[in-house]
């Protein structure tokens, strides 16, 4: 049941600054991302196809660990931006489960949950 949005608020001050890390966090998964793709064994351009088994192995892992990071990122990534467009729509803060305001507390620690802790604990039965 959702509950009247209209009723609920949230100060400036504090959506300023969730605004603000979630921008900051944006950059810093930009540039996170950059540096492990260019880490990845497979962007080298003196790699070799005569390897021993043994470095292409290391190459191989090497590789899937950057794919598995790059798509954390690139999920993560949406969470923040999803946050961000909530911000901007003036529904940041509110749970899209149930419609109530969600505890400042868990948005401090979590600041793109888009549920409150009730929901969350709902849908993961």
């Amino acid at each position: 049941m959702k509950q009247d949005k209209s009723n609920i608020k949230i100060s400036t001050g504090f959506l300023e600054k969730i605004r603000r890390f979630l921008e900051l966090e944006l950059v810093k998964i930009k540039r996170n991302k950059k540096e492990l793709k260019q880490a990845d064994p497979f962007s080298d351009s003196d790699r070799t196809s005569e390897n021993s088994l043994e470095e292409d192995v290391d190459e191989q892992i090497g590789h899937f660990d950057t794919e598995i990071k790059v798509k954390f990122l690139a999920k993560r990534t949406v969470q923040l931006r999803k946050a961000l467009t909530r911000v901007k729509l003036g529904k940041y803060g509110i749970c899209e489960t149930c419609g109530k305001m969600i505890d400042t507390d868990r948005l401090t620690v979590n600041p793109e949950a888009t549920t409150c802790v009730k929901c969350e604990k709902e849908s993961e039965v």
